[in-house]
C-alpha cells in the first residue's frame, strides 16, 4: 500500500509585528533625539600625529582666523548656574525662556550685553550676530572670557562633587584654534587660563594622514 504524500507548500511568515516594531523604534529615536545645532564659527585646526580623542565633558574655547573667541561648556545644570552667575556679575537679567534656550546653544561669542538678544534670536539672526561680533572680550579692562572660564570651572567642579563624579571623568579644558590664527591670540587665551590657575588643557588638532610614497 503506497504512502499518502502530503502536498508541499512554502512556509509563510507574518511580517506585520516586525514592521510595527521597526516603526515604534524609529518613532522613539525621533522623539528622543537631540539634533545638533550649527556651530557659531567653523575653524580648520592644524594637523598633528596625536590620536588622543577629546572627551565629552569639556570646556571648549574656540578661536577663529580673525582672533575672535567663542565659549562652550557641557552640562545643562552647569550652564544654567554659570549663566545666572555671569548675569548677576554683569547686571544682565535673563528670562526663564532665555535660560532654557541658552542650555542648548552649541557655543557663543558675543559680549554679555548682547547675549540676551543672541539667545532669543533664531538661527539666521544668531548667524548674523556671529558675523558682526568681535567675540568674547578678553582684554585687561574687560576680561569676560576669564570670568566665563573661572565661573564655568567652579560650577562644573561643584556639580561633579555633588554627583560624585570620579576625578578621571571630570571636566577637561581644550582650546580649538584655526590653523591660520595669529599665535599671539592663542597665547593670550592660554594666559587667561593661567591667570585662573588652570594650567592643564588640550590643544585640538586634526589627525595628520600619512602620504603613501
Amino acid at each position: 500500500m503506497s504512502k499518502i504524500k502530503m502536498p508541499k507548500s512554502a512556509p509563510s511568515l507574518d511580517m506585520t509585528p516586525m514592521v510595527d516594531l521597526a516603526f515604534l523604534l524609529v518613532t522613539f529615536f525621533i522623539l528622543t533625539a537631540n539634533f545638533r545645532q550649527n556651530e557659531a564659527v567653523m575653524v580648520k585646526t592644524p594637523s598633528s600625529h596625536s590620536e588622543k580623542i577629546l572627551p565629552q565633558n569639556t570646556m571648549l574655547i574656540t578661536v577663529d582666523t580673525g582672533g575672535r573667541v567663542f565659549f562652550s561648556l557641557d552640562g545643562k545644570e552647569v550652564r544654567k548656574n554659570l549663566l545666572l552667575t555671569m548675569g548677576e556679575k554683569y547686571k544682565v537679567s535673563f528670562t526663564e525662556a532665555e535660560v532654557n534656550r541658552f542650555l542648548i546653544l552649541p557655543q557663543f561669542g558675543v559680549p554679555m550685553t548682547q547675549l540676551p538678544a543672541y539667545i532669543r534670536g533664531n538661527e539666521k539672526e544668531r548667524a548674523a550676530m556671529d558675523r558682526a561680533s568681535m567675540g568674547i572680550p578678553m582684554d585687561s579692562v574687560n576680561n569676560q572670557l576669564g570670568d566665563w572660564i573661572a565661573y564655568g570651572w567652579n560650577s562644573k567642579k561643584r556639580w561633579e562633587a555633588e554627583n560624585k563624579i570620579p576625578k578621571e571623568d571630570g571636566c577637561r579644558v581644550a582650546i580649538k584654534g584655526d590653523a591660520q590664527t595669529d599665535y599671539k591670540i592663542i597665547k593670550r587665551v592660554i594666559q587667561v587660563f593661567q591667570d585662573r590657575d588652570l594650567n592643564s588643557f588640550q590643544l585640538i588638532t586634526d589627525m595628520e594622514t600619512e602620504q603613501i610614497q
